[in-house]
């Protein structure tokens, strides 16, 4: 099964004397980037929420988020009379170095920069911090689920385009042999051109089977057959499979290019330029597979 690496998730829990909201999103990314804004109050606890999200999110760039917001009025915020003279002082000094005025709302500007205020926060006890675990659950919970829904547009994408990679190979089949004819009529045709009165009948033969033989095609139409088969059937197992999907793909795209350089067909050429064209489509979305 398919998983993107485009995800979302977000869950809400309410305690008697604060809000907690969980956001993750992610984006495709080779390895797992994790980046975790977490209220100090939680700080302690960031290795431990680390290991439950890389327990769950094996690739992407991450963003992670608890935000706090407190319901209890009680909470008791206060002015820290230190940190505001020290600021003050330095805006006088830094004025009259610079000949300048300080702000007439000096202390509104003041009570704006770090460390001017000071909130009391309880410690976290253990009865909120499972329930901050359980929301991290609940949001991992629609993340994994958005990636999965994401997943299954992606898989019918694909779906459409290995299909239509392998009806065009079975066009091929219709001029394959008559590249053939054409290539050992145009090289018949030219020697009676050159008008040479005797040449080895014996040599021209081996060399038209050397050079027909170059331009075979059956081992490159068999072997991409079996990579589009084994495409479909990677992305049927139940784990997503991203990395082999890619690999796949590109092995894909090898037989491709190799057709087209020895096809020697106007008509099979068109249909190998058709070919990329689907395959393109499949690598751009490929980078975007869990």
């Amino acid at each position: 099964m398919i998983q993107s690496m485009t995800g979302f998730g977000k869950a809400v829990t309410e305690l008697p004397n604060k809000k907690i909201s969980v956001e993750i999103k992610s984006l495709n990314s080779k390895q797992l980037d994790l980046s975790a804004r977490i209220p100090s109050v939680y700080r302690e606890k960031e290795l431990e929420i680390r290991t439950l999200l890389s327990q769950e999110i094996e690739r992407g760039k991450v963003d992670f988020l608890i935000a706090l917001e407190h319901i209890d009025t009680n909470i008791s915020s206060q002015i820290n009379q230190s940190a505001v003279e020290s600021y003050y002082e330095q805006i006088q000094n830094i004025a009259g170095k610079l000949n300048i005025n300080p702000p007439e709302n000096w202390f509104s500007v003041i009570l704006r920069l770090p460390e001017t205020i000071k909130t009391e926060v309880a410690e976290v006890n253990e009865n909120e911090w499972e329930s901050v675990k359980e929301t991290i659950g609940e949001a991992l919970k629609t993340f994994n689920a958005f990636r999965k829904q994401e997943g299954a547009m992606l898989e019918q994408v694909f779906r459409k385009k290995i299909h239509a990679i392998a009806g065009l190979l079975q066009e091929i089949e219709q001029y394959d042999a008559e590249r053939v004819e054409k290539i050992k009529t145009r090289m018949a045709d030219t020697i009676k051109k050159l008008d040479l009165t005797s040449y080895d009948e014996n040599r021209f033969e081996q060399e038209m089977i050397y050079y027909i033989e170059r331009l075979d095609v059956n081992e490159e139409k068999s072997r991409l057959g079996n990579h589009l088969k084994y495409f479909l059937e990677t992305m049927d197992t139940e784990k997503s499979q991203g990395r082999k999907l890619g690999f796949i793909t590109q092995e894909i795209g090898r037989e491709v290019n190799t057709l087209g350089s020895k096809s020697n067909h106007a008509e099979m050429q068109k249909i190998v330029v058709q070919m990329k064209d689907e395959l393109e489509q499949v690598k751009e979305q490929i980078l975007n597979v869990l």
